[in-house]
């Protein structure tokens, strides 16, 4: 389990690095690379940082 962002950035570098290695450097190969980096960000996104977002929302006020 990583414990600094570091860490993290490691992790996804290596199964990337994993994924490429297994089926060729190719454009394709990197489209599906960059593709599930913007997936796995936007559902980060939508499920977590909304929500998270909405709490501080209603306890802070909205600024628009």
């Amino acid at each position: 389990s990583p414990k600094t962002v570091g860490e993290v950035n490691f992790l996804i570098t290596e199964l990337l690095q994993r994924y490429r290695h297994a089926h060729g450097l190719s454009y394709a190969t990197c489209n599906d690379c960059l593709g599930a980096l913007e997936g796995a960000k936007l559902e980060f996104y939508r499920r977590v940082v909304v929500p998270y977002e909405e709490i501080q929302r209603a306890a802070n006020g909205d600024v628009y």
